[in-house]
């Protein structure tokens, strides 16, 4: 008789197993949505902070030469910028869309209107409901 309780008493019966899986299963389907979330905020941050630094930067290249860049590869040649930012939400570099200004430098001689915004090139929408395109 002793020799039978020891043999039960060694593993886990179904009943624990199923509880068990129950709770991490329950704990992953909580984790999970947390993560994606967290993904989706660090691109997002990713992104203010690119577009930042691409608006200082055609800023800064505008009342340096006093004419606007052409293209966004004109801030690389000219030193202002190692390499293009990626765009975090579409993964390329190449998606950015600059906002072309019409308009001459009212204090300089441009005769040729040129970048004076960036915006990304996804039509996603962001967390806040707003399309990132509109940032």
């Amino acid at each position: 008789m002793a020799r039978q309780t020891k043999a039960r008493s060694r593993g886990f019966t179904l009943i624990e197993l199923m509880i068990v899986i129950s709770i991490i299963l329950i704990l992953i389907s909580v984790a999970v949505p947390a993560y994606q979330q967290s993904v989706v905020r660090a691109r997002e941050s990713v992104l203010r902070q690119n577009l930042f630094t691409l608006r200082s930067v055609i800023s800064q290249y505008t009342l340096d030469k006093q004419k606007a860049p052409q293209a966004l590869d004109d801030l690389v040649s000219a030193g202002y910028l190692k390499s293009i930012p990626k765009d975090p939400i579409t993964g390329t570099n190449d998606t950015w869309v600059p906002v072309q200004e019409d308009d001459t430098l009212s204090s300089g001689d441009q005769q040729e209107g040129g970048i004076n915004d960036v915006h990304s090139g996804s039509e996603a929408a962001s967390s806040d409901g707003s399309t990132y395109s509109s940032w």
